[in-house]
């Protein structure tokens, strides 16, 4: 497999296993397990799950020179930074809502690295962000019409932001980009989880779950939204760029989709086949650009 398509194939694995995280992350909520401690579980079980992986699987070395602990420690507070804010703003705005103007941050991603690194936006690179952005707009149900609160779009466009520069760090960041995938992955993780103990004020506030069948469900959440996204993330941002990496993430709604179609009765209407559609053919033009002999 070239490097191009190998880019392509993580960045939609990372996509599609990110929205996975309603099929997980609803049945603790609907159990009344609040979003901190949520965060905190997903984070500290994939935290040991990857160790395992790393340390007996992949028999990988965790060792890092001091010289790698402050990019490593900017991409975590990035990458969390990212989490925290989006879930402030579903205290002041709908989560429908806030997730769909959140995709903003492709569009930020691909005006960073046109301004700070002078990467041409293609005709290609507009149309595709063009599409999937539309196509985004009409997987959303609600009205985006209504009054908006000021907060909760500080919130949003500080996730989308958050996000964004984490995407242009992972492959901009010299001394990162020389760091294996895994043991980045593992960091990032790592320098995170102390912002979620710190958040629910040092686990005094920790939700305990007793429930086997919400242990599964944070099993799901710590391997395939977290573990497997953050890790092809990486990949495809080393293999691809930011940019395609970051217009791929429209893919992520449309595992959502499937599986509220499915599992959770929702409605496949005639402008959510549309919106699937525009978001398919946007992606389409970066495969066939990434592609391209």
């Amino acid at each position: 497999m070239s490097r191009n398509l190998k880019g392509i194939f993580c960045g939609a694995i990372s996509a599609a296993s990110y929205g996975t995280n309603p099929l997980f992350a609803l049945p603790l909520f609907a159990a009344g397990i609040g979003v901190q401690s949520v965060l905190f579980y997903r984070y500290s079980v994939a935290l040991l799950i990857y160790f395992l992986i790393l340390k007996f699987i992949k028999k990988s070395s965790l060792k890092i020179s001091l010289k790698d602990i402050l990019p490593l420690l900017i991409l975590a507070c990035l990458f969390c930074s990212s989490s925290i804010t989006l879930f402030n703003a579903f205290r002041y705005i709908e989560s429908g809502i806030a997730c769909t103007i959140l995709f903003i941050y492709p569009i930020l991603v691909a005006l960073i690295m046109n301004i700070f690194y002078k990467e041409k936006i293609t005709k290609t690179t507009i149309a595709a962000l063009t599409l999937t952005t539309i196509g985004i707009l009409l997987l959303y149900n609600g009205n985006l019409n209504q009054s908006l609160n000021k907060t909760g779009l500080m919130f949003i466009f500080a996730s989308a932001l958050s996000y964004a520069l984490y995407i242009v760090a992972v492959k901009k960041i010299k001394s990162v980009d020389k760091i294996p995938t895994g043991k980045m992955t593992f960091y990032v993780m790592l320098f995170s989880l102390p912002i979620y103990i710190y958040n629910l004020k040092f686990l005094t506030q920790l939700q305990m779950i007793d429930n086997p069948m919400l242990w599964l469900n944070v099993l799901g959440l710590a391997i395939f939204p977290t573990i497997i996204s953050i890790e092809t993330t990486n990949i495809a941002i080393k293999l691809i760029g930011s940019t395609f990496t970051a217009i791929l993430g429209a893919l992520e709604p449309l595992t959502a989709i499937f599986f509220g179609v499915l599992l959770f009765g929702e409605t496949m209407t005639t402008k959510i086949i549309i919106g699937v559609v525009a978001i398919i053919v946007g992606v389409t033009l970066i495969i066939l650009r990434k592609t391209k002999v």
